[in-house]
């Protein structure tokens, strides 16, 4: 976000980077007060980097009319999100916005924006430490680079799951794909307050970041569920080489997606299958299960076990959700496609 590798109108530029983001960038000495071209940053001994970019479209990753606020916390929160999978403490971000002309002219829009970032960045621990600020024509743009560090060696990995290991997820699940449901003008039937919070909960999701760090030396793998719940456990299954069951009657549910689900049993799939919740699924094997779930709770966090992992099978490796009986759901999908 310095100078270097301008694409917008120049002074603009440069005056909308010291306002509204070189505060941002005050507890990073190698930030360098966004004024070089890139951050030169210190790693403590005995830590790896690790290192996660979302790209967020209007209109794609976001609703078109939300708000400077929410898209600032969205863009942030996934990208922690993705450390919280890793097990790393979050370090420093850096951030490329691609404004439209109409918002890159409004001073409240870029204010309420960076506002919201400096909130965020304040709850959990991190930093600006550069990025870039251009004019695009298209649609808005803004692109989170996100860095942790963790122990060498210690990092939560997809591939490090084995066959007869708990399967579990952290919070509730589905409470986001419900909320754009809601947000669209869906659920009209719910109650005011469930409606509230489903649309709460996709507008602004919490990354598992502490529950992240602490899974470090339990779990064997992680990810965020951000594509679905069953197709980012498939991930840690295509990972591992293995197969899983997911009980979907385990699946926990906050009392508005219950009451939902409730109303309309069709639902349970979009819970299953919808993403953008940015809760953790992990798996661990039953000698970590107490340990997991005592430091969970230290936190103020249920963790909850929905299935178990298994060998391959002769379809390879994947991810079979059952009903009450163990009858295989039929899903259309079990998440979100990028392409």
């Amino acid at each position: 976000m310095g100078a270097g590798g301008n694409r917008g109108d120049g002074q603009g530029e440069f005056a909308i980077i010291a306002r509204h983001f070189a505060p941002l960038a005050a507890g990073e000495p190698g930030a360098l007060g966004l004024l070089d071209d890139a951050a030169v940053l210190d790693i403590p001994p005995g830590q790896q980097v690790v290192v996660t970019t979302d790209c967020l479209v209007a209109g794609v990753h976001f609703l078109a009319e939300a708000t400077a606020a929410e898209v600032a916390h969205r863009a942030l929160a996934v990208n922690l999100s993705d450390l919280a999978a890793m097990g790393a403490a979050p370090r420093a971000y850096t951030l490329a916005l691609a404004l439209p002309e109409n918002l890159r002219k409004s001073e409240d829009w870029i204010a309420a924006f960076s506002e919201t970032l400096n909130a965020v960045q304040g709850e959990f621990g991190i930093v600006l430490a550069g990025g870039d600020t251009v004019s695009t024509p298209g649609p808005l743009t803004v692109t989170v680079t996100a860095l942790g560090t963790v122990a060498a060696g210690r990092a939560l990995r997809r591939g490090g799951a084995a066959a007869g290991e708990g399967v579990f997820v952290s919070g509730t699940v589905g409470d986001a794909a419900l909320g754009l449901r809601v947000l669209r003008g869906g659920l009209g039937d719910l109650a005011e307050d469930h409606r509230a919070f489903l649309a709460e909960r996709h507008r602004r999701p919490t990354p598992r970041l502490a529950l992240g760090r602490a899974l470090v030396g339990l779990a064997t793998a992680a990810a965020d569920v951000s594509d679905g719940l069953l197709a980012d456990l498939g991930h840690i299954c295509e990972a591992s080489g293995l197969a899983a069951r997911v009980e979907a009657a385990r699946v926990p549910l906050s009392p508005a997606a219950r009451a939902a689900v409730d109303g309309d049993p069709a639902l349970l799939a979009e819970v299953l299958t919808g993403g953008d919740d940015y809760e953790l699924v992990f798996t661990l094997p039953d000698g970590a299960v107490d340990e997991a779930r005592r430091r969970a709770a230290g936190l103020g966090l249920a963790i909850t076990a929905i299935g178990r992992t298994a060998p391959a099978g002769a379809a390879g490796a994947g991810v079979a959700a059952v009903d009450r009986d163990g009858a295989p759901l039929a899903l259309a999908a079990t998440g979100y496609r990028h392409f």
